[in-house]
């Protein structure tokens, strides 16, 4: 994808330009009291010495399909003088557990490590009129990563977000249908299959009572086809957050997400695009931008000293997806995290 390679150029100049500005100052990035909306990851860094652990849950509905922008029935995809396809899906559902981890070794440095589990569920109809359900569970791609600050001045902060995706999910998940037990098409596999790099960089803000924020973030396959002979698209993601304190702890937020992302390059030979739409690698492809809204409570003593506890829930207000594809409908994010 050609805005993602510009957007990595971008990220590697500004690092160079804030890293080379005389004025920087990084002392006061401890001082973060706010928090981003739970489903934000690496917002802030942490100070020296400074250990978090974290859990983060979320849950995705897909119901329904899209070409482009336009909707179209199931029927129509499995309809000889429509899409023609033998199957379609109906509805999915994504729900993912996420265990962090982040350390400070300096101030300006902040190492983390992210564990996916997931659990997969898409429910299909056939051009006979059968129903039936495929799942998939497991270990997702393991993120290895680091924030490196870059500025600070009056509450606001720069820093940059890089970690890489190790291929620990399988790509070689299979379920029961009515053609035997076969390989699961893409949306149901748990990782990539190849290492890739995720590169960004975030901006955050406090002034009294409110807090904001924006981040960059882009997915690069870095190497070529996975043992499947395919590879994912390249992600661009662009997110803005705004958070006020309501009280005694307790922040309300909204936040704008959008994401493009590319169609598969090459295809696993197991895989029969002509029967589902999601064993297609032509028709993965899409952006979406949703809106969320958020609210989060920091403890501030006793036995809740440390601890940040968060929700945040959104939908699509636009989505254009190369289709047939199911189309987004909603998403709710839950979290912990104790820093000590």
């Amino acid at each position: 994808m050609k805005h993602t390679a510009m957007l990595v150029a971008v990220l590697a100049l500004a690092g160079r330009a804030y890293a080379s500005d005389p004025h920087h100052d990084h002392a006061g990035h401890a001082a973060h009291a706010t928090p981003a909306p739970v489903g934000v990851m690496g917002d802030h860094l942490h100070p020296k010495g400074d250990w978090m652990v974290s859990y983060r849950y979320m849950h995705m509905n897909m119901e329904g399909s899209l070409k482009g922008s336009n909707s179209i029935s199931n029927s129509e995809i499995i309809s000889p003088t429509g899409e023609n396809f033998m199957v379609t899906p109906t509805e999915m559902t994504m729900n993912m557990h996420m265990l962090g981890v982040m350390y400070a070794p300096t101030d300006n440095l902040t190492l983390m490590a992210m564990a996916p589990y997931i659990i997969n569920s898409m429910d299909h109809r056939t051009r006979m009129g059968t129903t039936f359900t495929t799942g998939s569970e497991g270990i997702g791609d393991v993120k290895l990563g680091a924030l490196y600050g870059l500025t600070e001045w009056n509450r606001q902060h720069v820093h940059l977000n890089f970690a890489i995706s190790t291929p620990t999910g399988s790509i070689n998940e299979k379920d029961h249908t009515p053609m035997g037990r076969v390989r699961l098409p893409y949306p149901m596999q748990l990782g990539s299959g190849t290492w890739d790099l995720i590169a960004g960089l975030t901006y955050g803000g406090q002034e009294g009572k409110w807090a904001w924020g924006s981040q960059a973030m882009a997915t690069v396959r870095l190497q070529g086809d996975n043992d499947n002979d395919y590879r994912l698209g390249n992600r661009l993601g662009v997110t803005g957050w705004l958070v006020r304190d309501i009280a005694h702890g307790w922040n309300a937020s909204l936040r704008i997400d959008g994401e493009a992302w590319g169609d598969i390059r090459g295809e696993d030979p197991r895989l029969n695009k002509n029967v589902v739409p999601t064993a297609d690698p032509d028709l993965r492809g899409g952006k979406r931008i949703d809106a969320l809204a958020g609210l989060s409570y920091v403890g501030s003593g006793g036995v809740l000293s440390g601890h940040t506890f968060g929700i945040e829930a959104g939908a699509p207000a636009w989505q254009n997806l190369d289709g047939p594809q199911l189309k987004s409908r909603w998403t709710v994010m839950g979290g912990w995290q104790y820093s000590f």
